[in-house]
């Protein structure tokens, strides 16, 4: 599939400007590396449900998400999707050792990301060991989120996983400044279902079930934690 594209915006002085600077691959550049990393990247928009890359394909480039939300999947054999991800603002996508892209990125809303073409980027890394620190940093945390998501795939009943993606959601949330106990839900309950290995009619059962015991609140684009400790304490389990 090929990628679906708003707007292209061409190589400039975006750098300065970028909201995620701090959180993402090129934080560990000096002012005069970061003028010379900007020229190698540009911006490009996605509408929602645009696909930035499809698994399988070559990889030719790779994806700093600046705003908006990704979810990234497999296609099973059996041709169900599993969602293995979802991708915030100062996520980089697109390393991998086999050439291949390992999953599918779409964008659950509209997204940008700063795009950079894999040969440019190699070229730029080779004579900065401490970019590779801070990749390797980046990949030892995705290591970790995947780690975790084996477990919250493993033996636990739905309520568990809800609470555990509620919380594990928050917190990606709170480090972007988001608020602490209202959650925003950009995905849907069947991106979320596809996620935590349910249905999508366990997954509704279940946040129903939850907001009867006074323990969330389901509101418009999201829910409202109005008892963390229970969500903690489920999740816990």
């Amino acid at each position: 599939m090929k990628p679906s594209v708003v707007t292209i915006e061409p190589n400039g002085h975006f750098c300065s400007d970028c909201a995620v600077r701090d959180a993402a691959v090129c934080s560990s550049l000096d002012p005069a590396e970061l003028r010379e990393f900007e020229h190698l990247g540009r911006r490009v928009h996605f509408a929602a449900s645009g696909t930035a890359f499809s698994e399988e394909d070559i990889t030719t480039s790779f994806y700093n998400v600046l705003e908006g939300v990704m979810r990234l999947h497999k296609l099973l054999p059996d041709g169900r999707r599993q969602i293995v991800g979802f991708a915030l603002p100062g996520d980089f996508l697109g390393m991998n050792i086999s050439g291949r892209h390992n999953f599918s990125a779409d964008a659950i809303v509209a997204v940008t990301v700063c795009q950079f073409a894999k040969a440019a980027f190699g070229r730029f890394i080779e004579t900065r060991p401490h970019l590779l620190r801070r990749i390797n940093e980046l990949a030892i945390r995705e290591l970790s989120h995947a780690r975790d998501h084996m477990v919250l795939l493993g033996r636990r009943s739905a309520d568990e996983k809800v609470a555990a993606f509620l919380l594990g959601w928050r917190e990606r949330l709170s480090s972007l400044g988001g608020s602490s106990d209202t959650v925003s839900l950009p995905m849907s309950r069947q991106d979320i279902a596809d996620y935590l290995g349910l249905t999508i009619e366990t997954v509704s059962r279940t946040f129903t079930k939850l907001e009867r015991r006074g323990v969330i609140e389901i509101i418009h684009g999201g829910i409202s934690l109005l008892d963390p400790a229970q969500v903690e304490a489920l999740a816990a389990a």
